[in-house]
């Protein structure tokens, strides 16, 4: 069996579901819609430029997970899920997890967007393992702090090597499947690195080394 890793944003999804769900609580009025808006758009710009600061993002991105309570938390996101992310899983995207499924390798999605949001969508997507940036808990409740490594460029890389040991799992003959630049660390370590629907930089990073490039589009 081999592993199978997934990027979700912009990859499996047709879509950034970090900056959805920060449009989704300007749209329920859980955020100032003008100022959010105008920072989401900030930082996903300097996401894509490759010059994002991680933990700055992370500290604007967690907030409101610590100012909402626990059972509101849960009933937005199903809401989220139906409104936002279901519709941005493309059949391409589920055919493809199925078919490295139906050959019995190990799926993982592995993605910078915080556990809160992607845990329930690797569920969608029938995926046991993620590794994601973790919000911190303290007694039940998001303290809008992140908890650890930020899964993230090198923290990937970081956080992968910590679940490998954990699990026995190795990287003979593994995927990993991204869209992002910024995944350019863990793309070159893995067997087969795949570009999907990829940025100018992949693409041309990939186009140089030879590595397969692929659309999960619809």
């Amino acid at each position: 069996m081999s592993l199978a890793i997934f990027d979700l944003d912009h990859t499996l999804l047709n879509g950034d579901s970090d900056y959805l769900w920060g449009q989704f609580l300007a749209r329920q009025g859980y955020v100032d819609a003008k100022r959010y808006e105008k920072e989401n758009q900030r930082f996903y710009d300097e996401y894509v430029a490759g010059t994002l600061d991680i933990m700055e993002f992370l500290e604007f991105s967690l907030k409101p997970l610590s100012q909402i309570a626990a059972d509101e938390l849960a009933r937005l996101h199903e809401a989220f899920m139906h409104e936002c992310i279901r519709p941005i899983i493309t059949r391409k995207s589920r055919e493809l997890v199925q078919s490295h499924r139906d050959k019995g390798d190990t799926l993982l999605i592995i993605t910078a967007t915080n556990l809160f949001i992607t845990a329930p969508i690797a569920s969608e997507l029938g995926i046991e393992n993620i590794l994601a940036t973790e919000p911190e808990k303290i007694n039940g409740h998001y303290t809008g702090r992140v908890q650890g490594v930020p899964c993230f460029k090198e923290g990937k890389v970081t956080r992968l090597l910590d679940w490998l040991k954990q699990t026995g799992h190795n990287l003979a003959g593994s995927y990993f499947y991204s869209d992002s630049h910024n995944d350019l660390p863990l793309l070159e370590m893995v067997s087969h690195p795949v570009a999907v629907d990829p940025d100018d930089t992949l693409r041309d990073h990939a186009e140089m080394k030879g590595w397969e490039i692929i659309s999960l589009r619809d």
